[in-house]
Formats: C-alpha cells, structure tokens, sequence
C-alpha cells in the first residue's frame, strides 16, 4: 500500500469540519500510516483530543508541553521524523499565519519546522473561501511548494452551498497515496521550464520588455515538481517567490536566458518553453542615461536569438519540448506553422482575445496542438489548474509515458 509505513502528522485546526478528522485517521492507520495528531487550541472545542488519541494510538499535542508532566513537546523533532504534514482542516486564519510565517502555537511551530511535503486541506464558508485575502494566501504556500486538497462543493455550515467545504477523509487519503514518491510518475527525469519576460537594455536604466509575469511558467514548474521531476526554472524579471525544492536560475536579457537553456537543455527529458522572450534587441547599449532631446528618437534593434528553434534543432530522442504561443489574429493557423517550424511536440496555444488569458492575470484559457496534429481545447481556468492540465497531456504523451 502506497502509505504504509509512512509518518503523518495530521494538524487539526478550529473548524466544525474537525469531525471528519476521526474517519480520516481510521483510514490512515488502515492504509498502515503511522499517524501523530497536532490540534490548535481551538480545534478541541470541536473534537476531543482523547477521540483522535485513541484512533491515531499516539498521544495528541497541543501545546509545546505537556500541563500534567511538564514534558517538552520539541516541535523541530516532530517536523523532522514526519514524512507527509496534513494540515486539516485548515482554516482561513491558519492559511493566514501560515503564508506569513505567524508562529504562536505548536501547529504553526511544527509547519515552520516542516522539511518534508505539506499538504493543506482548506475548509471554510464560501465568502471566506472566495476572499482575495483567502485566495493571496493560498497561491503564496503554492509558491513555498506546500500542496492543496482542493475543497469540495457543497452544503456548509453556514447554510450557504458552495465552495469551501473539507474534502471527504477518502479523498485526502486518495490523494496523499496518488502523491506518494514511490509512485511519482516523472520521478528519476528532469525537466527545464523558462517563465517571465526578458529585459533589453537600452541604457543604464530603459529596456525594451513585455508584461508577462511569469505565473503561468512558475506553475508549471511546482506541477512538475509534485509529479517528482527534478525542475530546473530559468526565469526572466519576475516578483514571484521562488518555488520551493525547485532550482531557480534567474536571467535578464534574451541572450542570458538562451545560455542558461544551452547549459541544462541536453539533461532534461522534459522541456517548458512558456517565458516571453523578447525578438528584438538594441544593437547598441548607451553607457549613459539618454537624455529627452529630439521630438523624434530611433534605436536601431537587431535579432534575437530564437531560443525554441535553436532548442528543437538539436532535440534528441526521447526529449520531449513544449512551447507557447500567445496570437491575437488567426492564431491557429500560427500555432500550428511554429509547432512545425520549432519541432516541438506539443505547443499551448493563448489568444488575447480570450478574455482572463494572456499576460499577469492568474486565469488563463489555452488550447493544446501535438505534433500529431490533435487539439484540445480548454476552458477559463486558474493558472495552476492550467498547469495540471499540461502537465497530465506530458504525461500521457508516448515519449514520457512510452
């Protein structure tokens, strides 16, 4: 069984979906999981410590010490000897301390302490769920590396139906087990993904650039991440948080981006091309501020490199490479011609005419073209559920799943 034997600390907050936590020990120590059990304070008004002990066959902690024998609970020991971190269910304050590193309890000390994957199963009221403030939160531990188990759709508390309820103890289980590094799928290959834009100086404090932020690649490199590929991500300008366990080379011009694709390109069976390069640069860099002088001013542009085609004329069996394509007219017809043109396998096809796709937002509507000539159209979705979907059409492609 793919949890037997594995260490799981589950961390239960103050939720009135607490009470699902008794069924999800049961099957954890069903699957054969060693389970120990942190509560908040608040958590126990909800379940009793007692019950969750007594399936979980570990004493449960809630503070840093135990009141009757004054025993130290050390919370960088329970971190380290943990393989899985559950925090469930988690609450929107609880997302909030944890995003921003708030440390006053022994849950929030033991999180802090976590060395292995964090999983945290949201549970709240729809508004609460919906808030920008909820939604900031949850992309910043995306960004850490921590992983969520998505809420379910339904009845809540409050009579309210909508997102924001516990996913079911049988899911959480079916996901950690899907999770689980023995049966990683890219587990063994590496991958390359480059994001964000690229910055051609013109003098000492101009460039030539785009408004691409980067999210799109950034997610693409944690979803590779989870499916255990070892990822390298060579980013443009971009104020994302680095991605947790994810190798970060950061580059600014066109031409730093094309060296550090060169240097890691030949080791990896899987390439993401999603950054926004620039096709043009100044052929001349001032050395000096340029003054505002003349009512009209040229800068003569040469150029660039082409990153992708350069990578595809010396793609090798069994690499498999991916590129982006952002149009604004006809953009089939160019998607297809530069998926020939680049020899690549499959290319994600963005139009600025969808509204919520395209550049810095954190949606995005894409179609996928393989070299096979198959489309696959996807509706408006989050960035990191975009990611997911490309991600699975790696998967199933013959080169990695053959």
């Amino acid at each position: 069984m793919a949890l037997a034997g594995k260490n799981i600390v589950i961390a239960v907050c103050g939720s009135i979906a607490a009470y699902k936590i008794a069924t999800l020990i049961r099957l954890l120590v069903k699957a054969d999981a060693q389970v120990r059990v942190i509560m908040s304070e608040e958590a126990t008004a909800f379940i009793t410590p007692l019950t969750l002990s007594t399936l979980s066959k570990n004493p449960v902690l809630v503070n840093y010490y135990q009141p009757d024998t004054g025993e130290w609970n050390n919370h960088v020991e329970i971190a380290l000897q943990a393989d899985y971190i559950v925090i469930a269910p988690a609450t929107a304050n609880t997302l909030a301390k944890m995003a921003n590193g708030l440390c006053d309890n022994l849950l929030m000390a033991v999180y802090l302490s976590a060395k292995c994957p964090v999983f945290f199963a949201p549970a709240m009221d729809l508004d609460m769920w919906k808030h920008p403030a909820t939604q900031h939160n949850i992309e910043r531990l995306r960004s850490y590396g921590n992983i969520i188990i998505p809420p379910g759709n339904g009845p809540l508390a409050s009579g309210l139906i909508g997102e924001g309820r516990l996913a079911e103890p049988e899911e959480i289980v079916a996901f950690l087990e899907n999770y689980s590094e023995d049966s990683l799928p890219l587990l063994g290959k590496k991958a390359l993904v480059t994001a964000g834009p690229t910055y051609e100086a013109i003098d000492p404090v101009r460039f030539i650039g785009n408004h691409s932020s980067g999210k799109m690649g950034y997610a693409i490199a944690r979803q590779l991440k989870q499916l255990g590929a070892d990822v390298t991500l060579i980013s443009g300008p971009s104020s994302l948080s680095i991605p947790e366990g994810i190798h970060l080379i950061s580059v600014t011009s066109a031409a730093q981006m094309l060296q550090a694709c060169e240097d890691h390109f030949a080791a990896a069976s899987i390439v993401i091309m999603s950054a926004a390069v620039a096709d043009y640069t100044p052929i001349e860099v001032a050395t000096q501020k340029i003054k505002k002088k003349e009512d009209q001013f040229s800068i003569p542009l040469k150029k660039t490199t082409d990153i992708l085609a350069t990578l595809g004329a010396r793609k090798k069996d069994g690499q498999i490479i991916v590129g982006f394509a952002l149009e604004t007219n006809d953009e089939l017809d160019h998607a297809k011609d530069k998926l020939a043109r680049k020899n690549l396998d499959l290319i994600v096809l963005n139009s600025m005419r969808d509204k919520g796709a395209g550049f810095a937002t954190d949606t995005n509507k894409v179609t996928v073209i393989s070299r096979n000539g198959e489309i696959k159209e996807f509706s408006l979705k989050s960035k990191e559920e975009v990611a997911k979907d490309i991600c699975q059409l790696i998967l199933t492609h013959p080169l990695i799943n053959g």
